[in-house]
């Protein structure tokens, strides 16, 4: 037996000898064989209601049990013996609880003319105990361990009640018992906020409708907790209709200087490593770029404000590029700058060509240069709430050498926002496809997105912030962020390394009921941690149609069927991002000369500059206006 030290006992050899007789004296006896139970001689004898297939310890450790019983002859009644099933064990006033996890021929038993013997295996992993104030209760713990020869059977449909019932005033139900489908399946709304939860499966399994189910109970029950979705794939905004607040690409405004060092320099380099001496340079110019923008100061001071803070490249401060060309023009033809003039130089040709790159206008908008950080982060994270405590941030429609960038800057200003309001402002980050951004290989992803979700993970709780991870390959998750979610909904898993993952993050009482993984039917999980009272075996609730995501496959919609002819124009059209109702006139789009770009002189004064270049030099092609 897996992860037991258990060695056969001699005496169940004897035991199954005489296994006819021992059971027979029970009063709830059901003989696996072709003799019936015998009927009950006393005159006020009740009868018997139901027959829970009895059979009895012969051997026990600390995590597990053998049970030597009957195997039965038909399923019309129910009293049957099968993996999964929780067994119930009475130990004097209370009873062990276990998962029957195999079942097995008893040879030996059988060899000598005991008929229908089998042997059980089963997990022990807590008690039900009676409470002098609470009638019963479970534990996940357990006193007084099975003795050899201790009654096992079926568990009572009470004690399951028991062992699930809700015992946080913020439980929710999510959905029903695999076991018993009219034992509903709760779990607590706190815990999962507090101590951050996963929810991982298999592409097709229900993941996002079990997501979705668990966003709804959120929002209904915690009535000012926001709640952000990086959404990769487009498809929780009509789960969440009036209550959801959607940013798409087009209606993205999140402005450059709200980026961190490391965030602007993903920007800058798309995606690439920067050079070292590029890097130092915008450590050194962004500072005094902010300085002037703030100050009206002229290059190279960097003074510090009344209350003794300074400018860092951090500094969530406005500044204008126009100012931070300047800058590097500047230094450029100084004497002192002539000896990295080269490297200045691919500095500031890198900056000119992100802030032409039409692709960047959510970022570097001529109104961008401005201080709207009340109005970007109102936005994003319902301050205040206005009855749309959901952002769904949809990241397809970003560039992808950005959006590491902006799923970081997104989850660290959600845990800055929570710290400054001294945790007034609680949110919920839930990561879509979380490996993207935290992988498991420290060397690859975005060192800035790791450590901003890394923070959350560890520390979000003291402040208020929330972390929902999202999966389909825990596997490829960074183990470590992972290990603080203590609370995992787990659908199915048909690989081996995703399942390891599983077991690793299960207590060691209860690691057979992941054996299920890989053979559980569509919406239902095993689900396990600190927002459940002990790991159990479930199926989410089904949701009404216009509650789910839109995130079934393209042969599941009736309204879209295959064409033999599609229109290439519309398509073409499309995928410029242009409108495919109306045909755009020839003299739409015009294109700038290289000379009309301004160039932005040395002695050109700051606030002009910022007018000037900020506004124009966003890209060689302009739409006509007029």
């Amino acid at each position: 037996m897996p992860g037991s030290e258990c060695q056969e006992d001699p005496s169940s050899v004897q035991f199954a000898r005489d296994i006819n007789g021992f059971f027979r004296p029970l009063g709830e006896t059901h003989q696996m064989t072709n003799l019936q139970p015998e009927p009950a001689t006393a005159p006020d004898a009740k009868p018997e209601i139901r027959n829970r297939a009895q059979g009895r310890v012969v051997e026990c450790n600390g995590t597990e049990a053998k049970i030597s019983a009957f195997a039965q002859k038909s399923e019309e009644t129910g009293e049957y013996w099968a993996v999964g099933q929780l067994i119930s064990i009475q130990t004097g006033d209370n009873r062990v609880v276990g998962l029957l996890y195999n079942v097995e021929n008893d040879y030996v038993a059988q060899n000598n003319g005991i008929e229908g013997a089998i042997i059980l295996s089963v997990e022990l992993s807590g008690e039900v105990r009676p409470d002098q104030h609470r009638g019963f209760v479970f534990s996940g713990g357990i006193s007084n361990y099975p003795h050899i020869g201790a009654v096992a059977h079926r568990i009572r449909k009470e004690d399951l009640s028991t062992i699930y019932k809700a015992s946080d005033k913020s439980a929710v139900t999510v959905g029903s018992l695999s076991q018993a489908s009219d034992i509903p399946a709760v779990v607590s709304v706190d815990a999962l906020l507090s101590r951050h939860f996963a929810v991982v499966g298999t592409t097709g399994t229900g993941k996002s409708t079990a997501v979705t189910l668990i966003l709804h109970l959120i929002a209904k029950h915690k009535l000012n907790q926001r709640i952000l979705i990086l959404d990769p794939h487009n498809e929780y905004t009509s789960a969440f209709g009036p209550k959801a607040n959607t940013i798409t690409a087009e209606t993205l405004d999140l402005p450059f200087w709200l980026l961190n060092l490391e965030e602007f320099q993903q920007v800058v380099f798309r995606g690439r490593e920067g050079s070292e001496e590029e890097l130092d340079a915008l450590r050194e110019f962004i500072p005094k770029a902010k300085s002037v923008y703030r100050y009206g100061e002229g290059p190279g001071v960097r003074r510090k404000s009344s209350n003794g803070a300074s400018f860092t490249a951090d500094t969530p401060v406005p500044y204008r590029l126009a100012d931070l060309l300047k800058l590097l023009d500047e230094e450029i033809g100084s004497l002192d700058g002539a000896l990295r003039r080269l490297t200045l130089r691919h500095l500031k040709a890198r900056l000119e060509a992100v802030i032409a790159d039409p692709r960047f206008g959510f970022m570097f908008g001529s109104h961008n240069a401005t201080d709207r950080i009340e109005d970007v982060l109102s936005n994003i994270y319902r301050v205040p709430l206005d009855g749309k405590p959901i952002t769904v941030f949809q990241m397809s429609g970003i560039p992808s050498e950005v959006v590491n960038s902006v799923a970081s800057v997104l989850c660290r200003l959600a845990f800055d926002i929570a710290l400054a309001s001294q945790s007034r402002v609680k949110t919920l980050v839930v990561c879509e496809e979380a490996h993207r951004y935290i992988p498991a290989d420290v060397s690859s992803g975005f060192a800035p997105t790791r450590g901003a979700i890394a923070r959350i993970a560890k520390e979000g709780r003291k402040y208020g912030v929330s972390l929902a991870i999202i999966t389909q390959r825990p596997n490829e998750l960074d183990p470590t962020i992972l290990s603080q979610c203590n609370t995992v909904f787990s659908l199915r898993l048909g690989n081996d390394a995703d399942q390891d993952v599983m077991r690793k993050a299960i207590s060691n009482g209860s690691r057979s009921t992941l054996a299920f993984l890989s053979s559980l039917a569509d919406r239902e999980c095993i689900a396990f941690g600190s927002a459940v009272s002990t790991p159990m075996r479930m199926r989410f609730r089904n949701l009404a149609a216009s509650a789910r995501p839109s995130s079934q496959n393209v042969a599941d919609g009736e309204d879209i069927d295959a064409a033999a002819n599609a229109s290439l124009t519309d398509i073409v059209t499309s995928m410029r991002g242009s409108s495919v109702e109306t045909e755009p006139e020839a003299e739409d789009w015009v294109v700038r000369e290289p000379e009309s770009a301004p160039a932005v002189a040395a002695n050109e004064p700051a606030s002009d500059a910022g007018q000037d270049v900020s506004l124009k030099r966003r890209s060689l092609l302009r739409r006509k206006t007029g």
